[in-house]
């Protein structure tokens, strides 16, 4: 697939650079636009009230004639989450592995999409053919099963893009990593790698999935008095297979709880990506008639989420489980960066009601630490090094790892979200940017918070509101009634009352000066009112809340 009319091939992230979270590429290559991933990150802790992010998708709408297609690595969140708010505004068909698709089904029914949408199940192995590209659909591991590297082939040459992904050469479920796919593709010539970064801080090799089971074996041979609860990622259907093993090899029932714990595991067992012994598996209203040593309870909240189930149990939120001393609780996860106080503040809780919690070893990674980067690199053989995936220091990370494995320095690109790479075999460069951003998603509001809400709430967290309402006579300006000050957030009213009796007589001194000085329009008397109210708060508080002027008239 040789180049013959020198078109260039076109990398543009829409998101997932710089942050961990809302991984969306397009790749777009003359009348042809595929994307691959489409995912969400959650907000930050400046967002006030936001629920999720998701990735601007203005190039995309722009630009519909061209896409072909959406072609979706694996089932996480960060790669899926943003899909059912994508579909609304650019219906284009969906192609991705069948627990990945089971997913994203899930999604797309709360979101009433599944019939409007078009979408196709690729197993391992195959290839689709999308405009001028064909796609190629390679076996990897992750922690969570089905997950897919992709070959990417265009007329500019060929780019590998891995995905989340790990070497497991004894994954709980499935087939290892297809290395030699890896190294196949690397014969042909492969024009760029876009590498999972996450891990690319950490040496040495990420263990398999199947340690942790070892480790749960131990841990149910010495607590085999107590209920043992493991809180761990819903979408780690390996994770969740293995403690299923360990609890049959010692005589306990299962309890599923968490909504999207619920929902992922009859996903996966349905289609044949978890197999549960019979009579294991048992409904929460039924835990009631056993004992405590032969119950484990697998349950979402292992991030310190406040509404998720664990927290809940934790805080004696929760209907129907509460924590009692001698429970045992299992952290089957690392804290995601930026949690790690939720995560603490859970274990105190949980500690000082008694349980004895556990947050070694119960885990490992799904991503590739530095010598599993290294053999992808070795088997494909790049020309130009991509890294994908991560914040900055973890694309620079791998890039130093790349540099290390002798490609060159100005083959290796670091790419912000909204760069437009192009290459070819002989030539790769940043052309131009285009826009991308976050768009906020609060309750059923997709992008209706920007900056200047987000700004507000803000502002009304740190200092608080104090609304001034008056009425006015309708031509005369005579004030009928107020001012009256009311705050919430400022001061405590009845300990402050001489300093809002104070307020009130600089508003009433502001009201005179208009009149003094005929000033009649509305807008005016709200600035001047604001101004002389925020430099006597200011003065006597040294706090500035927002300040609103209702007038009213009659």
């Amino acid at each position: 697939m040789k180049n013959v009319n020198n078109s260039k091939l076109r990398i543009i992230p829409l998101g997932g650079l710089e942050q961990i979270g809302m991984n969306i590429t397009a790749f777009e290559f003359e009348d042809s636009i595929i994307v691959v991933d489409c995912g969400l990150s959650f907000p930050e802790d400046d967002m006030l009230g936001i629920d999720l992010v998701i990735p601007d998708i203005t190039y995309l709408k722009d630009h519909v004639e061209k896409v072909k297609g959406f072609v979706i690595t694996h089932g996480h969140e960060d790669h899926i989450g943003a899909l059912p708010y994508v579909m609304k505004e650019l219906n284009v068909p969906i192609y991705a592995t069948k627990l990945t698709m089971g997913i994203i089904e899930n999604k797309f029914a709360e979101h009433n999409l599944l019939k409007t949408t078009k979408r196709k199940v690729v197993r391992h192995g195959q290839s689709i053919n999308l405009g001028k590209f064909r796609i190629e659909f390679i076996k990897t591991n992750h922690s969570i099963a089905d997950a897919a590297a992709l070959a990417i082939y265009s007329p500019a040459g060929i780019v590998v893009h891995t995905g989340d992904f790990k070497v497991d050469y004894t994954p709980v479920f499935g087939d290892a990593i297809d290395l030699q796919r890896f190294a196949e593709i690397g014969k042909k010539g492969v024009m760029a790698l876009m590498c999972d970064s996450t891990n690319a801080e950490r040496p040495g090799f990420t263990m398999s999935e199947r340690t942790v089971g070892k480790t749960f074996d131990n841990i149910f041979a010495e607590h085999r008095n107590t209920r043992i609860i493991i809180a761990t990622f819903a979408s780690n259907v390996d994770r969740v297979q293995q403690i299923i093993n360990s609890a049959y090899k010692y005589g306990r029932k299962v309890v599923v709880e968490g909504r999207s714990m619920v929902s992922i595991i009859s996903t996966a067992a349905e289609l044949g990506y978890l197999n549960i012994p019979d009579y294991t598996l048992i409904d929460i209203e039924q835990m009631k008639n056993y004992p405590d040593e032969q119950m484990v309870l697998i349950t979402t909240g292992s991030q310190g989420e406040s509404m998720a189930a664990l927290s809940r149990m934790a805080s004696d939120m929760h209907r129907k489980v509460s924590i009692k001393p001698g429970d045992t609780v299992i952290f089957s996860s690392n804290p995601i960066p930026g949690n790690e106080k939720a995560v603490s503040k859970v274990i105190n809780e949980l500690s000082a009601k008694g349980a004895d919690v556990i947050f070694q070893d119960a885990h490992v990674s799904g991503h590739a630490c530095q010598e599993e980067i290294k053999l992808i690199y070795s088997l494909v053989h790049p020309k130009y090094a991509i890294p994908v995936h991560g914040e900055y220091r973890h694309l620079k990370a791998q890039a130093q790892l790349a540099q290390n494995l002798g490609i060159s320095r100005e083959n290796i690109f670091i790419l912000k979200s909204g760069d437009v790479l192009e290459l070819d075999e002989t030539h790769a460069a940043v052309k131009e940017q285009v826009q991308t951003g976050a768009i906020l998603v609060d309750g059923l509001g997709v992008g209706d918070v920007g900056n200047i809400v987000l700004r507000d709430r803000q502002h009304l967290s740190q200092d608080g509101i104090v609304i001034v309402v008056l009425t006015l006579e309708r031509f005369s300006n005579q004030v009928l009634s107020g001012p009256d000050i009311v705050s919430r957030g400022f001061v405590y009213v009845r300990e402050s009352e001489d300093l809002l009796e104070e307020a009130r007589h600089v508003v009433e001194e502001a009201l005179e000066y208009c009149e003094t000085k005929h000033i009649s329009d509305w807008g005016k008397i709200k600035t001047v009112i604001r101004d002389e109210l925020n430099d006597f708060i200011w003065k006597k508080t040294k706090r500035s809340p927002m300040i609103l002027p209702i007038i009213m008239e009659v």
